[in-house]
């Protein structure tokens, strides 16, 4: 299959990223590399993009894309990773970063690799097939607490409770093994008037996929990496679909910008909240409603850039 994504947020990432003929800017989430197409346009022979994905097909998708291009780096990673590649490739500050989080358009299309809902497949998930973790291991091991918790919390699923009661359930007496069986299984466990909602099993797939991947947990960690990874004028440009992530953005930003987050109890500040820089726009921008309508993935996207001090 063909690695169609379209950008979302386009003209107003590049904008936000005050882009420099000469600069160095990295794509921490490649993908199809519509992003990473519109900064190249823009960066002279000098200029460097490094391109870093996960998912090795997109990648190679990637280079196709950009194959008029020389001055690309491409590196299969993590963006969570990203001190150590920079240690790799031997870069100590870069002009701009951008991270487009979440699944693409292309991986929730590719049926086979069981991002999605609709269909018979295989349980996986994986952004980085090279990994161990599926979505066959988690709905299949993990305690009925626990995923319980990570739907409620990642998908924000209000009956996680009974899905996870009754996948615990079935699994007593045989594996599941399909996105259909999980989607069965979801589907008895939510009532007639909730399914009108949208498709019963969004948020449970929505959440099995964070978990797999790992999405949220190491994030704020990343973004700090990415800021201290930034010149002086620099600009990190981060997309979110998914009200944690957005939130975890956010609280990273403000710590950046030198919130203090002592206690509320203390009399004095004791954390030494120090400004790395300025948050751009204090709140997120949001696809215009032209985008919304042809584009549906644009609905929940959310956009906040911070400025290097």
């Amino acid at each position: 299959m063909e690695f169609k994504h379209k950008p979302v947020l386009l003209e107003e990432t590049i904008n936000g990223l005050n882009i420099k003929k000469n600069g160095i800017y990295v794509d921490g989430t490649l993908g199809g590399a519509g992003h990473s197409k519109e900064i190249l346009k823009q960066l002279s022979s000098e200029g460097l993009l490094i391109g870093i994905d996960r998912d090795q097909e997109a990648l190679k998708a990637a280079g196709e894309n950009l194959q008029e291009f020389s001055n690309v780096k491409y590196v299969h990673g993590n963006h969570d990773e990203i001190e150590e590649i920079f240690q790799q490739l031997g870069i100590e500050e870069v002009d701009g970063i951008l991270l487009d989080l979440g699944v693409s358009s292309y991986q929730l299309d590719e049926r086979e690799r069981g991002f999605s809902y609709l269909g018979n497949n295989e349980l996986d998930m994986r952004m980085d097939k090279s990994q161990s973790l599926t979505a066959k291991e988690i709905v299949n091991t993990y305690s009925e607490e626990n995923l319980a918790n990570i739907i409620y919390e990642y998908g924000e699923e209000r009956f996680s409770r009974q899905i996870a009661k009754n996948v615990c359930e079935y699994r007593k007496n045989k594996k599941i093994e399909t996105t259909a069986k999980l989607v069965q299984i979801i589907e008895k466990s939510i009532p007639a008037f909730a399914k009108k909602e949208g498709h019963p099993a969004k948020r449970t797939f929505q959440a099995i996929r964070i978990e797999v991947n790992d999405e949220i947990r190491p994030l704020y960690n990343t973004v700090k990496s990415c800021i201290k990874h930034l010149k002086s004028g620099g600009r990190l440009c981060i997309i979110t679909f998914h009200s944690l992530e957005d939130r975890t953005v956010k609280n990273a930003y403000a710590e950046a910008q030198g919130k203090c987050i002592c206690p509320k109890d203390l009399p004095y500040c004791v954390c030494g909240a120090k400004s790395e820089g300025k948050i751009i726009n204090k709140k997120p921008i949001i696809a215009t409603e032209e985008e919304q309508n042809e584009n549906s993935r644009s609905k929940s996207a959310k956009l906040r850039i911070f400025e290097k001090s």
